[in-house]
């Protein structure tokens, strides 16, 4: 079927936008335009893919699955023009990274200032995700690289994985409200007390109930949160014990203790993972490069 490329940019814009009004600014070409462009798109693929009201704008089930495939499309294309334009050079240019709040604090920032110092003119652009939805960022060409806990199950043969550091999780403790220091603990001991844990869209949350699973036990957390930092808050306060990474624990942890388990948990990896069907640009080389 030929169909021009540029109806597909138009459906992109206002896909994205879900405003006809918005993606005619963003072309630079009239509303009408952008609606007759539309019609078109539509007359020829013999299928509506928006629904228009006075109100709003939406996305039709056959709209959202073209722009699936529109929108990793057009990163590709923005990706290779910024390639081309920063040719043997990076006094320009992009470098995009996924990475969960955690890894971002925790273990980039040193990386992240040493690019910044080295290549001044580059762009960084860094997007929080947890380690599950950034594999999403990775696949739609939103990002030139991703830094996640391993294993992920989303990462898939598609992926080229590094590893960069290895890691173990524990449990982490008040000393004022529980009593379990100097002890060994079994995993169904610490399972009467209150868990506090990431939520369960994240590697560690799979990770920690692949493990109780593995010992025949049902982990029901207390609380779920999407921040290891409000974890390490609640256990000082007494709300329950945490799980977190051992890159993670306090320096200044006075307060808290490491719960001493009678099983030794298996280790995890943070590791840097780009597509290997695409284009890596040179930014993205380098950063690479520092692992």
């Amino acid at each position: 079927m030929d169909i021009n490329y540029e109806l597909y940019k138009v459906f992109y814009f206002v896909a994205i936008s879900l405003s006809f009004s918005e993606a005619s600014k963003q072309l630079y070409i009239s509303q009408s335009a952008v609606s007759q462009s539309i019609k078109v798109l539509e007359k020829k693929l013999n299928q509506p893919l928006f629904i228009r009201s006075t109100k709003r704008v939406q996305l039709t089930p056959e709209g959202e699955i073209l722009l699936r495939h529109i929108e990793p499309a057009m990163n590709l294309i923005k990706r290779g023009e910024a390639q081309i334009l920063d040719a043997n050079t990076l006094g320009g240019g992009q470098l995009r990274i996924g990475a969960s709040d955690t890894i971002c604090r925790y273990f980039l920032v040193p990386y992240l200032n040493r690019f910044h110092k080295e290549y001044p003119n580059v762009h960084i652009k860094v997007t929080n995700q947890t380690s599950i939805k950034c594999v999403d960022l990775l696949d739609s060409g939103q990002v030139d690289l991703i830094v996640t806990n391993f294993p992920n199950s989303q990462l898939h043969n598609t992926n080229q994985i590094k590893v960069i550091k290895e890691f173990r999780d524990v449990f982490i403790a008040s000393r004022k409200h529980f009593m379990l220091d100097n002890k060994k603990v079994t995993l169904q001991e610490l399972q009467t007390h209150p868990i506090l844990m990431l939520d369960r869209n994240s590697t560690t949350s799979e990770f920690v109930h692949h493990i109780f699973q593995q010992h025949q036990l049902d982990l029901v957390p207390e609380i779920e949160l999407g921040s290891n930092d409000l974890l390490i808050d609640l256990a000082r306060i007494g709300l329950g014990i945490a799980f977190i990474p051992d890159y993670c624990v306090p320096s200044d942890n006075s307060d808290l203790y490491t719960v001493d388990l009678d099983v030794e948990l298996p280790s995890r990896q943070i590791v840097v993972v780009h597509n290997q069907h695409l284009p890596v640009s040179q930014a993205a080389e380098k950063f690479i490069g520092y692992f």
